[in-house]
């Protein structure tokens, strides 16, 4: 069966691109090319039917939502309440990172329920039921990612970048390796002494990419940890051996996105941001946080946003949420809600400052309304709905046949009111 970029190549466009086209506020030729030249993915396995979105260059910038089940969690019904308020909050995508329980009967439901682009890190699931990672093998690995495909997920996280050469690199950090992914094929590659298997067989697993047209995403194995572990020469070196992943990927016409850190100090965000578009020749990148201090425990989401907006704004494309529960537990709902709407705010404060018109366009709507003291319209416009009923307090103005009611933070002192009246 033939993939997206195919058919673009063929001159046939799929109806769902017009539609994005008109969304993003682009004309089609452009995002096709876009799309071709692998600048822009449109994650949509071809047994999903959903709305897919564009994640690159020139579109809005995405963020994703990660959930799922672990040994001592593992309620679904929960984790699809999760979904639901990541999807109202404002989330473009989901990755199911389950390690326990029915995770093809969840997936299922995802898919059947919910309208939103889903990820997963097949590795997870195929190390249910192994003793160790030493146990893995390829067939093992391609068997379960044949059987996501076939449940619908759409874009894939593959850690084939990581080879045995960076792993003494990884030894000198001050946190070592903290992907569960990359940890695994590290433990692998000591054990055998021999080169990943991901890698060695990364032909393989574009095969089935292929027929089912699943985008990889190709994982940072070795993003950095800590702060102190950022843009050293173990994350450097797995991106040069991604780079080369993503020219594979292309030469198959398999649609590719690449994964980044992590944590980040400021300062050196650009720097990391410009390595990815020049080794990856500009595939997608998109990025945890990155969280630009180690030490916001409770309040990671807002550490993840600030660097989560400046990574855009240099040319990130696509941010995962950072919870308030980072390091410390499985976000709530809740915390799912919070690290959705701080990502969104981060996204959406770069896609304003690229001039989006929709952006320009909400923002302006949501200054006329607080101009004329329109709390419906205020309402409507927050990013978070149900926070802005919760803290909203109005007082009576105290003014016969006023109907203005300026909320309780001014009273009559309110600047508006006050220039209006002299």
């Amino acid at each position: 069966m033939s993939t997206l970029i195919d058919e673009l190549q063929q001159g046939n466009t799929p109806d769902f691109i017009n539609r994005i086209a008109a969304d993003e506020g682009i004309d089609v030729r452009t995002l096709t090319d876009k799309i071709i030249s692998g600048r822009v993915v449109v994650c949509r396995n071809n047994r999903h039917r959903f709305d897919p979105i564009a994640i690159g260059e020139g579109t809005r910038i995405k963020v994703n939502a990660n959930l799922g089940t672990s040994p001592t969690q593992c309620d679904f019904d929960n984790e699809i309440g999760k979904i639901k308020a990541a999807i109202h909050s404002g989330a473009d995508a989901v990755m199911d990172l389950s390690i326990a329980g029915d995770i093809s009967g969840f997936r299922k439901r995802i898919t059947g329920e919910c309208n939103i682009t889903l990820g997963t890190v097949p590795m997870y699931e195929a190390m249910i039921g192994v003793d160790s990672p030493e146990q893995m093998n390829i067939d093992r690995f391609l068997k379960v990612v044949r059987k996501q495909a076939e449940e619908g997920v759409d874009f894939m996280t593959i850690h084939a970048g990581l080879l045995r050469k960076h792993i003494p690199f990884a030894e000198k950090r001050v946190l070592g390796v903290v992907s569960r992914g990359g940890a695994i094929m590290v433990q692998w590659m000591r054990h055998h002494q021999r080169e990943s298997f991901l890698y060695e067989h990364f032909d393989a697993i574009l095969e089935i990419a292929r027929e089912y047209d699943i985008t990889m995403s190709l994982g940072d194995g070795l993003r950095p940890g800590c702060t102190a572990d950022a843009n050293d020469a173990a994350q450097f070196g797995e991106l040069e051996a991604i780079g080369e992943l993503v020219q594979r990927c292309r030469a198959a016409n398999v649609q590719v996105m690449v994964e980044g850190p992590g944590h980040v100090p400021l300062h050196l965000i650009e720097e990391n941001i410009r390595k990815q578009k020049a080794i990856c020749d500009g595939a997608p990148f998109y990025v945890l946080g990155p969280l630009v201090m180690d030490y916001a425990a409770g309040y990671d989401h807002i550490a993840g946003a600030i660097g989560g907006a400046l990574a855009a704004w240099f040319g990130a494309d696509f941010l995962c949420y950072v919870t308030p529960a980072e390091h410390l537990r499985l976000p709530t709902t809740d915390d799912v809600r919070e690290g959705v709407i701080a990502s969104r705010i981060a996204a959406s404060a770069v896609d304003l400052s690229r001039q989006n018109p929709r952006e320009i366009r909400r923002n302006l709507e949501m200054s006329e309304a607080r101009n004329a003291f329109d709390w419906e319209a205020q309402e409507r416009l927050a990013i978070d709905k149900g926070k802005f009923c919760k803290y909203l307090e109005k007082v009576e103005s105290g003014q016969k046949g006023d109907s203005e009611h300026p909320c309780s933070m001014c009273g009559d002192w309110c600047a508006i009111k006050r220039i209006r009246k002299h």
